[in-house]
């Protein structure tokens, strides 16, 4: 009786399959192609409703520098793009604060939107947390 075993000899390599995911860094938008850059940004919950309000502070905006938002398609709602698409909110509230000797220098502008369904804030939680790394922005809870 000979040993008649086939001998078989395999090399398994791991599937490596590179998935590059583009690079978008996110950004906040009131215009076609106008990134604006945000100072603050405050999350309130109602107790009562469970509601979510989020309010977004800026120190200027591009859009208004030299009248750019003459040249820019207006979105009529705020725009919040990154790696995973598009978020468009609108605005429930938009206050200008102006100062200055003559009271016509813009000091900021404030921006609120509430956010009702628990997805839509998991997903606009996603989309702050890649602004707040790309722009060195950190969460402070004021419990």
């Amino acid at each position: 009786m000979s040993d008649t075993t086939p001998s078989v000899e395999a090399t398994i390599e791991p599937a490596i399959e590179s998935i590059i995911e583009p690079t978008i860094q996110p950004t906040i938008e009131f215009f076609a192609g106008l990134p604006e850059t945000l100072s603050n940004v405050s999350l309130r919950k109602n107790k009562q409703t469970g509601d979510r309000t989020v309010l977004f502070t800026f120190q200027n905006l591009k859009a208004i520098e030299k009248f750019q938002s003459f040249t820019s398609e207006f979105h009529g709602s705020i725009r919040l793009k990154d790696s995973e698409g598009e978020i468009s909110a609108e605005p429930s509230s938009l206050k200008f604060i102006f100062g200055g000797d003559d009271g016509d220098d813009l000091k900021g502008v404030k921006c609120g939107f509430e956010i009702y369904e628990d997805d839509h804030w998991e997903r606009f939680m996603r989309f702050m947390n890649r602004y707040a790394e790309a722009n060195g922005m950190v969460y402070q809870d004021k419990a």
